[in-house]
């Protein structure tokens, strides 16, 4: 038991941050819409953030894969963001 819970916080932690980035998400489009930012600057923004979201779900994904097969879910590690966009769903 106590191991599961040594994973939780490391993957709490990457909710966190893909929450974060969701409402940041939210906040340009927000930006676009009310003028405040152009279409050219919203969208390399997004980008950014969209590849940084997949390098987290796929970290917790590995993570939770690791721990499902009794492994040590600390061995995930973040993948480059062309490695991971490079899988299909």
């Amino acid at each position: 038991m106590a191991e599961q819970h040594r994973g939780d916080r490391p993957e709490r932690a990457i909710l966190e941050r893909i929450s974060a980035m969701v409402s940041d998400e939210r906040t340009l489009r927000e930006l676009l819409s009310e003028g405040r930012m152009d279409s050219e600057t919203e969208q390399a923004r997004l980008d950014s953030l969209e590849r940084e979201l997949d390098q987290c779900w796929d970290l917790l994904r590995q993570r939770r894969a690791k721990t499902d097969a009794g492994g040590d879910p600390g061995e995930a590690k973040v993948r480059s963001s062309e490695t991971v966009e490079g899988y299909e769903s």
